[in-house]
């Protein structure tokens, strides 16, 4: 090797010693080592023991705590139009002025439509007179009867059904050719509907064959097959026996 190379390589040798000298010179000034620059910080890099205050904490990010998810409570049912609604239903309401009239005549027939129902209707009075004797006195204590009754619920503003059933001796009293009170009856059909008469079928042919003819009735009475069974019949569905 020439004098001349010789010279250049301690030269070059000098000058890279200088560069790598100032950078460690530097880095002991500022407190710390130098530490070549990486991609990645080395995991076993630690700060110098100079200044232990120029070291500073990574920097973590405290996640938020948990919270509910948000949910939304739905509107509470009134009536026929739900909260959320209202809005667009008043609306329509004043675009049409006739569905706001009908709208207005519901709401005011409501009330009287729940007081009506809450009201139970009132059932009919319903009394059976029996006549079973050839008494003028006793039919006209049944027709007294029948006749006072009917006056009573009448001024009560209630419903009241009466029914004078004869039967044995007191069949005379519906007799079209026998009957003491037939006047009175044909008066009180006209005048008071609320009571009817009822003949007794089996006593009408017990007479006929007693008197070998027909037996004629009045025709505001119908005749029935059992005056007996009548009555029963009528108190099973709740009537009030009464004999005069």
């Amino acid at each position: 090797m020439s004098m001349f190379q010789q010279i250049a390589k301690a030269a070059t040798m000098a000058t890279f010693a200088v560069l790598l000298t100032a950078p460690c010179a530097a880095a002991e000034q500022g407190g710390r080592y130098w530490v070549p620059k990486t991609t990645s910080p080395s995991p076993y890099w630690r700060p110098s023991t100079a200044d232990p205050a120029q070291y500073s904490q990574p920097t973590v990010t405290t996640p938020a705590p948990y919270s509910e998810p948000i949910t939304t409570t739905p509107a509470r049912y009134s009536g026929s139009i739900k909260k959320t609604d209202r809005a667009s239903h008043a609306r329509s309401l004043v675009r049409n002025p006739t569905k706001r009239l009908a709208t207005a005549q519901v709401r005011k027939r409501s009330p009287l439509a729940a007081m009506a129902r809450a009201i139970p209707v009132s059932k009919p009075h319903l009394l059976i007179l029996q006549v079973n004797t050839n008494d003028p006195a006793a039919m006209n204590l049944a027709l007294n009867n029948a006749t006072n009754v009917t006056q009573y619920y009448k001024e009560l503003g209630e419903k009241v059904k009466i029914e004078v059933v004869t039967f044995g001796p007191g069949l005379h009293m519906l007799r079209d050719d026998t009957s003491p009170v037939k006047a009175r009856i044909e008066q009180m059909a006209l005048s008071t509907p609320e009571v009817s008469f009822k003949a007794c079928g089996n006593t009408q042919e017990k007479m006929h064959e007693a008197e070998h003819k027909d037996i004629p009735i009045v025709s505001q009475a119908q005749v029935v097959k059992s005056g007996v069974v009548r009555v029963m019949e009528l108190q099973e569905k709740g009537w009030t026996y009464v004999k005069p």
